[in-house]
């Protein structure tokens, strides 16, 4: 961030952002002066749709605490007495969303160890209290509470009962707090519905109710878009929400409490949202925090769409379209940046795209890494690491960071410890049009994320064929004076884990042919292709090596590319040589 215009928005922002932390402190020592709400009694567990695994139980009781991607091994130590080794790994532990295994277990013995942990943790002064107490956390810790308060309270005493109630008390009062004090959007949905779940779950919490239905109500609307995306534009979410939602509809007519009309609109948009990213082979798409799709997850999930429902193939709200032709399968984001407060995983992949034929993906982005530190986490946001064209290697988008001078090395680390890693600046104007051709899906977006700083805007169109069998391209790239002149453009194709790539005719075609050794062909004019190494990190073991197709051109002397992939008539093996002619279908 060397720039002007980025400088003076990253001081806007610390600007807001110190207004924030005063509201904060000046509603926190207010707050000292009233006491937590405690219910007299707890009236229903709900039900927790995420999928549950016995035998984590086993883990947990030897010891050995296993989350995204990470583990420790206590040693008869407490688990919150070590520090979380990754951010992901500790937001599980304090969100208590592991209790469901032991439920599932269903033995004394895991029942006992439930009630000793959560004891511990709410009486003890171990752990990071600073992440244990952020709002989404302690929003599903609240929520984990409440759905796994049979396995908590059986065979409990009084005294832990009414301890207990006195427990769910404080996060309410604590999630309240932290309404008043500001919290960041994405933080009020999750505190809304933990205190929906609360109100409907708790008696004497029927103020609480009350003011989080409406809570509820005013955040579905702002963040649960037309056509039910998530404004952050991220589909991890989309999912993670629905898990929430389904269950919190389902109270309130156990209740038989009136239902906001908010939240069943916003779980009738979302579900047909989820099957948009959805491929061939079940996961979804990786656009701006997606990572590793949880399979089961996601199946248990579309058995509560009763309506079955098709993906939607227009999402203008939310920034995607889906072209779909025989087996083919193409997901595009034609976007622009998420508004800044729900961007801490948005990705600078404005007209990137992946490509399916049937269960086998061909084009991907590189995803969001489950096991990584924060150097690749930032890397897998870039553009480089998304199937689109970047200038000199410059994203189109500029995160907060720690570079630039002391101060804004300063100012930086304080806003990511405050907001996260959020977007400081992107594409401004993004414009899309789809349209069909005798039978033929066409797609045209842009996107003006370099002219800034290179006065190039890039252009991008797809058509896939009536049949699924091609599927055409061009990057088009429209220079206003700047740099455009020393500037180079790289366009990238990552290709999926396990595509055998290679070159023939001279570079003028690359041979692709997949897992299930059905081939593909990649052409592209007036350039050459070149197969560079890639790596795709949304994997739930680390990360896999893999390849990339790259066009590398220079706007001022080839402003446009064409590119085309065309399946062939019959399969290759990886080792049959492919320079003959190859029969196209």
């Amino acid at each position: 961030m060397d720039f002007g215009p980025d400088r003076w928005r990253l001081y806007r922002l610390a600007a807001r952002e110190a207004g924030r932390a005063l509201r904060e402190s000046t509603v926190w020592s207010l707050s000292r002066l009233s006491s937590a709400p405690v219910p007299t009694r707890l009236l229903f567990a709900p039900q927790d749709l995420r999928t549950a695994d016995p035998t984590i139980a086993t883990d947990i009781y030897s010891g050995f605490f296993a989350f995204s991607g990470r583990a420790i091994t206590t040693g008869g130590r407490s688990p919150f007495a070590f520090a979380p080794p990754s951010r992901a790994w500790g937001e599980a532990l304090y969100g208590f969303g592991w209790l469901r295994h032991l439920r599932a277990a269903g033995t004394a013995l895991a029942q006992a160890n439930a009630r000793s942990l959560v004891d511990e943790f709410v009486t003890s002064k171990l752990g990071d209290k600073r992440l244990a107490c952020s709002p989404e956390v302690t929003a599903r810790r609240l929520m984990s509470f409440i759905s796994q308060s049979p396995l908590i309270l059986e065979g409990a005493d009084h005294a832990f009962y009414q301890r207990f109630l006195k427990i769910i008390g404080q996060h309410v009062r604590n999630l309240e707090r932290e309404i008043r004090a500001g919290a960041l959007p994405y933080q009020q949905l999750m505190a809304a519905i933990a205190l929906c779940y609360a109100g409907l779950c708790c008696e004497g919490l029927d103020r609480t109710l009350r003011r989080a239905s409406r809570l509820l109500a005013r955040e579905l609307d702002r963040q649960i878009l037309a056509d039910g995306g998530h404004a952050s534009r991220n589909p991890r979410l989309v999912v993670e929400l629905l898990f929430d939602l389904l269950p919190l509809r389902q109270m309130f007519a156990s209740r038989e409490v009136d239902t906001p009309e908010a939240l069943l609109h916003a779980i009738d948009r979302m579900l047909p949202m989820v099957r948009l990213f959805r491929h061939g082979d079940g996961t979804l798409s990786h656009f701006n925090g997606m990572g590793v799709t949880a399979a089961d997850h996601l199946a248990t999930l579309l058995t509560y769409d009763d309506m079955r429902s098709q993906p939607i193939q227009h999402a203008p709200h939310s920034g995607y379209e889906r072209l779909e032709a025989g087996r083919t399968l193409v997901v595009a984001d034609v976007g622009a940046p998420p508004p800044r407060a729900l961007s801490q995983e948005a990705a600078a992949g404005c007209l990137s795209f992946e490509f399916s034929s049937a269960a086998q993906r061909i084009v991907v982005n590189c995803g969001m890494p489950q096991i990584a530190g924060t150097t690749i986490i930032q890397a897998s946001r870039s553009t480089v690491a998304h199937s689109t064209a970047s200038i000199n290697d410059i994203s189109s988008c500029q995160i907060v960071d720690k570079k630039g001078s002391w101060l804004q090395r300063r100012i930086s680390a304080w806003l990511v410890r405050r907001v996260g890693p959020v977007v400081l600046s992107g594409p401004e104007r993004v414009a899309a049009e789809r349209s069909e051709r005798e039978h033929a899906q066409l797609l045209s977006a842009s996107h003006d994320g370099y002219k800034a700083r290179f006065g190039i805007t890039h252009e991008r169109r797809w058509q896939l064929a009536p049949k699924g069998n091609v599927l055409e391209g061009e990057d088009s790239f429209w220079s206003e004076g700047g740099n455009a002149g020393t500037a180079q453009a790289i366009i990238r194709f990552h290709l999926a884990p396990g595509i055998k790539a290679s070159r023939a005719q001279g570079g003028r075609v690359v041979m692709l042919v997949l897992p299930n050794r059905e081939a593909w062909q990649f052409s592209a004019a007036p350039i050459e292709a070149e197969i560079e190494d890639s790596v795709f990190l949304a994997t739930a073991d680390g990360m896999r090596r893999t390849e990339q197709i790259v066009l590398a051109v220079r706007p001022s002397e080839t402003p446009s590319v064409r590119w085309r992939f065309e399946r062939l008539a019959r399969s290759f093996s990886p080792e049959q040589p492919q320079e003959q002619g190859p029969e196209l279908i």
